[in-house]
Order: structure tokens, then C-alpha cells, then sequence
């Protein structure tokens, strides 16, 4: 199972964010940069998941924990008040995953709940700002089906299966149950529904498999966002990953994502800030026992046209049962 891998306190908008200070636009454009900010570290498109589609054996429960720390800055005008900007994020993880056999190929359903603890800095017209905020993160289900090359096998048959092609797809659905505060800059949740869907293409050539996951993420409207209605367009997305095995459950993984899209809409008004970002990682899975693994992982961005360029580092811990182990 793979799982995902949203500024003192920050005082209210109308205590420092006044018509003397900055103009609507440019206040607009500062509102909107820490938004993308606050939850780039668990934006839909910018994950990185090697072996989402794998076939795995029917009937397995898998328990997921995570740690996560990411670091990075927020990407502003250099005319915007807002500069220096900067965000930190700690965050845990909890993950269940159940795989089964829909007319008889695998598929799974899995959901992930977390804990985040965000803290930023910044320097808003020339004047020093900061909050720190933590709470429960947005709730993620998913559910998975390989359409092809994945058949429904058990644990024993999967022994001798070997993986040539396989094509799959998901439908992913993140609610906004997280912690919100409408009057505040800097958020654990988004306060909006996002449902992403991907198509899964997996080819095995030995102990090299290659991965191609295209996505798109739908976001409702942020309906209090600072009072107003906050639309975000559809974000676009291509991961690709390089998996080799190494042998008695040891893999490793080169990988990168693409995403472009994502131009918001404050009160009606357009922003201009479409995203075009690149991310490149990597990852490394050992197993820790018969029913036990861990995995190490880090990713850094490449390409930011708008938003953060984050670096982020993770461990996960695994443990499955069930399916005939």
C-alpha cells in the first residue's frame, strides 16, 4: 500500500491587512500565494507513489503509519507586500488499505488520516509576520481496480504470477473535515471537496518496471475563504517512475511529476496564477519481517512557476495480515 504522500500566531486579516497598507490586489495576491502554500504538502498532483497499481494478493489488510517533514518557500511577485516567505510542515500519518477481487481482477480500497503541525514566517510590508497551527488533516479515500494484466490471485498463487502490462484506474476523494479557520491566512484544510481521478499504466521489463500515472484533481469552491468564494480550476498532472527490485522484497525507485492548471478565482476575479511545477524523488522499501516493512522517502522541486518549491523527507511503516499469510 502506498500512502500520501494540507505563520506567535498569525493575527486576523483586518489587524494588519488594512486599505492603508495594500491595495485589494495585491492583498488578493499575498491571500491566495499562502493558500497554495498551506496545502502543497498534501496537494493531489504533487505526490509521488511508486507501485500504486502493483498487483498484490486479495484478501490483504495492510496498516500504513507516516512521518513526514517538509520545508520551502512561498513564490510571490517581487512587487507583492508579501515577500520571504517561508512554510514548515510536520506530519503523521495513518493509513488502511483492503484489497479484493472485483469480477476477477485486484483492486483495492484504502483511506488516510493524518495530523499536520504547520509553521510559517513571512515579511508582509515590511513587517515581520508569523503563525503556527495544527490539527487534523482532509481525509483521503480511495478506491482502485487494475482493468487489465492484474488478475485476482491469492497469496499462494501470486507466487508464480509474473507482471508483464498493467492498466488500471482510481478514483481518489478528499473531504473537508480538517481543521479550518475562515479569518485566518495559514490552514490545515482546504474547506473544499477535491476528487481526483487517474489512469495506471505498469510495465514490467525483469526487475525494472516502469510507471505511467495521469490525473486530474476537481476542487469544489471554497465558499469562506476570507469572507469570499474561492474557485480553483481543474490541476493536471503525469507521474513516471523507474522501480527496480533488488531482491528478497528490497526495491528502489526514481520518480518525477508534472502538474499545470489550478487558476484561481477570488470573488469572481481571476488571479493569473496558473501552476506549472515539476517535482523529481526517490524511494527505498525494506522489509522488516514476514509482515512487516519500511519505507524511506524524499522528493525536492525542480520546476515552480507559482506556489512552493518544497523539499520533503518520510518514513513509513507497514505491517499487512490476512490472505492466506
Amino acid at each position: 500500500m502506498s500512502i500520501r504522500s494540507s505563520f506567535a500566531s498569525f493575527p486576523s486579516v483586518e489587524s494588519f491587512l488594512s486599505p492603508a497598507r495594500a491595495s485589494r490586489h495585491w492583498l488578493v495576491r499575498a491571500l491566495l500565494a499562502i493558500g497554495l502554500a498551506t496545502a502543497s504538502f498534501r496537494a493531489s498532483a504533487q505526490h509521488l507513489e511508486p507501485r500504486s497499481y502493483a498487483n498484490i494478493p486479495v484478501g490483504m489488510n495492510f496498516l500504513v503509519t507516516a512521518y513526514g517533514y517538509t520545508e520551502g518557500p512561498v513564490g510571490t511577485d517581487d512587487a507583492s507586500p508579501l515577500q520571504d516567505a517561508q512554510i514548515q510542515t510536520h506530519l503523521a500519518l495513518l493509513g488502511y488499505a483492503r484489497s479484493f477481487g472485483v469480477l476477477g481482477t485486484s483492486a483495492k480500497f484504502d483511506v488516510v488520516e493524518g495530523v499536520a503541525w504547520v509553521s510559517g514566517q513571512a515579511t508582509f510590508a515590511g513587517q515581520p509576520v508569523s503563525r503556527d497551527v495544527s490539527g487534523l488533516i482532509d481525509p483521503q479515500f480511495r478506491a482502485s481496480i487494475n482493468l487489465y494484466g492484474a488478475p485476482a490471485l491469492s497469496l499462494k498463487d501470486l507466487a508464480t504470477y509474473k507482471q508483464n502490462l498493467i492498466v488500471g484506474t482510481s478514483l481518489a476523494v478528499t473531504a473537508p473535515l480538517g481543521r479550518y479557520d475562515s479569518g485566518k491566512l495559514l490552514n490545515i484544510s482546504t474547506h473544499r471537496w477535491s476528487i481526483r481521478p487517474e489512469l495506471g499504466i505498469s510495465k514490467a521489463f525483469g526487475e525494472l518496471t516502469l510507471e505511467l500515472i495521469p490525473g486530474a484533481t476537481i476542487f469544489t469552491d471554497n465558499d469562506d475563504f476570507l469572507g469570499q468564494v474561492k474557485h480553483q480550476d481543474p490541476l493536471f498532472s503525469l507521474q513516471g517512475h523507474a522501480i527496480y527490485s533488488l531482491g528478497r522484497g528490497i526495491w528502489a525507485s526514481v520518480s518525477g511529476t508534472y502538474y499545470t492548471g489550478g487558476t484561481t478565482t477570488l470573488g469572481g476575479v481571476n488571479q493569473h496564477d496558473l501552476q506549472e511545477n515539476f517535482r523529481a524523488g526517490a524511494t527505498l522499501s525494506l522489509p522488516l519481517g514476514r509482515r512487516e516493512s519500511i519505507k524511506f522517502y524524499g522528493s525536492d522541486g525542480v520546476l515552480a512557476r507559482t506556489g512552493t518549491s518544497f523539499w520533503l523527507v518520510g518514513m513509513a511503516f507497514q505491517y499487512r495480515w490476512g490472505g492466506g499469510m
